[in-house]
């Protein structure tokens, strides 16, 4: 049949299963979304507040389902605005699919209005992008666009379509097997044969795995988000159980392994447990699953696991010795290679290992240092969260200190129910992720963790939030301050906070009810509690004002560049570095 090359977009967005697309539309993106108006029984759209906040949403919405997150924007300051979104995506690996369109072809280059090269500019923050300059090969792109976003290592892939393509006729043909013409695609394609098939180590490599597994003394898991994105959780969780081998968690692995197991030695690196910093600090053996060896954790390259061998398993090839040299390592999907070395390992206890752990655990645990009387501790909000929401609830936030609050004290238990902003450290990230989980699966309960300074740079979200009736609870941990800022500046720079301190509006609770939305202050734990009982009872949106204080630290900390066993774990024993 013969349609045009906006019916060709929208077709092929169905064909690839999507039911929900995040943006706002513009000049050169009108065709599509006057054909988005013509199937709007087919798709829905969220049209969110700024275009950064749907980028957000796809991402939020990809992690939470494991699907394919779409975000349409328009040319120029459109195309440009999502791109932090798209950054974000790709720093943690998440499947988004960007569709952009652009001036007709005959005035790129000329600096038109709203002209820009979206195509350049991210190239470095996509796994592919594409610029197609004929209707003819539309359809083929976007298959094969959803194809590179999901497969390997996900990452975010972007379409850039001149306006004329998308009135431009064509015959097109619908196809009904989506797996097959992803095979098929990634069959007749070179470039598509890098970027999607996985490698699968050979069995003489599998077993001298298992055989440095089987062997080492004092092993530890080292878990990264690449569990979460291969649905890893239940092979890691046998992994770990039948050899005896306690588990630390990157920032995006923290809802990977459940927190209450006795292995769960909970987050690694700057702000991570004295547990997991010593257990990886006194291994003779880390298992790397699905991590990238980032500079949070490791800090010191030089003392990281000094005594310890390297065993790397991960999709992505360039991973592999990029950061840390590796003793063996085996290039494949997380899920398969465990699959594979869970009959191979041996079946044991590790009790002298096991009680050291557990003496760490105990002598060091998380800090909680009292907090005046007239603010809220933060461990406090993240215990009282998880007590009222329980282990189903998503659990999204910001960048900052309330975001290692929550990584450090909210007990995660179950796969996919915390997200957040790891490599790119992403202000602004959460409302929009928040949008995103919650539109993907309405009756999940959502409750993101905000602090004043990140919640100031989306807020605006607010209005879609209200607009689609999402009941999202928001809560602001409110320091008055770029909390994770000041403390550095507290530690390491004679307590000169230069620009830090938000001693100015906006009155969230007031902001709320602008919005239409409830809003609730609390001074107190007392207030607290009555606020989050209050606001998640609604079953409707709300935002709850948690006062904190300006001066509450986020510890654990290692210094910059110190050894992850070198923690500052009192503010008492405060060491000018």
């Amino acid at each position: 049949m013969k349609i045009s090359g906006s019916r060709v977009v929208v077709e092929c967005l169905v064909e690839q299963g999507v039911d929900t697309i995040f943006g706002y539309p513009g000049g050169a993106i009108l065709n599509i979304y006057d054909e988005l108006y013509k199937n709007s029984d087919r798709i829905t759209h969220i049209l969110t507040a700024h275009e950064q906040g749907a980028a957000h949403a796809a991402d939020g919405y990809a992690r939470a389902t494991g699907k394919v997150g779409v975000v349409f924007a328009t040319s120029g300051p459109g195309a440009t605005n999502l791109v932090t979104g798209i950054a974000t995506a790709y720093m943690d690996s998440s499947p988004v699919v960007a569709i952009t369109c652009n001036v007709p072809t005959s005035l790129l280059g000329k600096d038109s209005f709203q002209e820009i090269d979206i195509t350049g500019i991210t190239m470095p923050i996509t796994k592919h992008n594409f610029m197609v300059k004929t209707v003819d090969e539309l359809a083929e792109t976007i298959r094969e666009a959803f194809v590179i976003a999901k497969s390997g290592r996900p990452g975010p892939v972007l379409i850039d379509i001149p306006k004329e393509v998308t009135s431009a006729m064509v015959d097109f043909e619908p196809i009904t097997d989506i797996n097959a013409c992803s095979e098929s695609l990634a069959a007749s394609k070179t470039n598509m044969n890098r970027v999607v098939n996985a490698a699968v180590p050979a069995d003489e490599d599998i077993k001298a795995a298992a055989q440095l597994i089987n062997s080492a003394k004092r092993p530890v898991i080292y878990a990264g988000g690449g569990i979460v994105i291969a649905h890893a959780e239940k092979e890691l969780l046998a992994f770990a159980e039948k050899s005896d081998i306690p588990v630390s968690e990157s920032l995006m692995a923290r809802a990977a392994f459940p927190s209450d197991h006795p292995l769960c030695t909970w987050m690694v690196g700057m702000h991570g447990t004295k547990a997991s910093n010593m257990a990886i600090t006194e291994s003779d053996l880390v298992i790397a699953l699905g991590a990238r060896f980032s500079d949070r954790v490791i800090s010191d390259t030089a003392h990281f696991a000094p005594d310890s061998k390297i065993l790397h398993i991960d999709v992505d090839p360039a991973e592999i010795n990029k950061n840390i040299p590796t003793a063996a390592n085996l290039v494949g999907d997380v899920k398969a290679v465990l699959n594979r070395l869970l009959p191979l390992v041996e079946s044991r206890k590790l009790p002298v290992w096991g009680e050291k752990i557990q003496a760490w655990k105990k002598e060091y645990p998380a800090c909680y240092d009292e907090s005046p009387a007239n603010s809220i501790n933060p461990k406090f909000i993240c215990e009282y969260i998880h007590k009222v929401a329980g282990d189903d609830a998503f659990i999204t936030t910001e960048v900052g200190q309330h975001q290692m609050w929550t990584a450090q004290f909210y007990p995660f238990n179950k796969p996919r129910t915390f997200v957040t902003s790891g490599g790119l450290g992403t202000m602004g990230f959460g409302t929009g992720a928040a949008i995103g989980i919650q539109t993907a699966l309405p009756k999940a309960r959502v409750v993101h963790i905000a602090g004043d300074g990140s919640f100031r740079m989306n807020c605006n979200e607010l209005a879609t939030i209200q607009h689609y009736n999402l009941p999202i609870v928001i809560v602001v941990v409110n320091n008055g301050t770029l909390g994770n800022v000041r403390m550095w500046q507290k530690l390491f720079y004679g307590k000169r906070y230069s620009q830090t301190t938000l001693d100015f509006g906006p009155d969230w609770v007031k902001l709320a009810e602008a919005y239409g939305i409830a809003g609730y202050r609390a001074e107190t734990a007392e207030d607290f509690a009555k606020a989050f009982d209050a606001a998640f009872a609604s079953g409707k949106a709300a935002v709850i004002d948690a006062k904190v204080d300006i001066d509450d630290m986020v510890l654990p900390m290692v210094p910059g560049g110190k050894p992850i066993y070198n923690q500052i774990m009192s503010v008492s024993k405060e060491v000018q570095y």
